[in-house]
């Protein structure tokens, strides 16, 4: 048999020492319950169904990107499996690849991520493995000869974002020999 919670609405607290003050009525009842209860507000079933529907390709700040480029006259290949990592636009005539990294998945340390509460040891192994493998899929790159840029999701989303100096400092990277370049938000 499951504990009993108090409701939500009419009973009140078992310990009136962990009661916090909040302007709405009720509302620290619903913290409460909040502890107690499970943190996904989905099925496992539903949950692994919405996560299986996240795309590794064509996401749309892969695809803002390669708009952005093509309107400029850059032309590209796409997931070019014969190169280390299979980058996201590959630029043959700049001997230039660029990796468009979502800030979740790959584990940026910016305002967009945040550790997922549930099952936290699969997470912090899983996104450990994605930043190894970018570090290795980076070296491996860069030795082959080829320069590799980053451009984050963060620098494409939210309140401050600057697209337009995004594609600038990216066009003029292509354009430069440098052997790197990183766009955060």
């Amino acid at each position: 048999m499951l504990p009993r919670t108090p409701s939500l609405l009419t009973e009140e607290p078992q310990h009136e020492s962990t009661h916090v003050p909040f302007p709405h009525r009720g509302a620290h009842r619903l913290h409460e319950f909040a502890a107690l209860a499970m943190v996904d507000i989905v099925d496992s079933a539903t949950r692994s169904r919405m996560m299986s529907g996240i795309r590794g390709r064509n996401t749309k700040p892969e695809v803002l990107i390669r708009s952005l480029l093509h309107r400029q006259g850059f032309r590209f290949r796409l997931d070019a499996r014969d190169l280390p990592g299979r980058p996201d636009i590959v630029l043959p005539r700049y001997r230039a690849v660029v990796l468009v990294h979502g800030c979740f998945w790959h584990g940026h340390d910016c305002r967009l991520f945040k550790w997922p509460q549930t099952r936290p040891e699969f997470w912090r192994d899983k996104i450990g493995r994605n930043r190894a493998n970018d570090d290795k899929v980076r070296a491996a790159l860069l030795a082959a000869g080829w320069r590799v840029g980053v451009v984050w999701e963060c620098a494409l989303r939210g309140a401050n974002r600057d697209i337009e100096g995004v594609l600038t400092r990216l066009v003029q990277w292509l354009e430069s020999d440098a052997p790197g370049f990183e766009e955060r938000g």
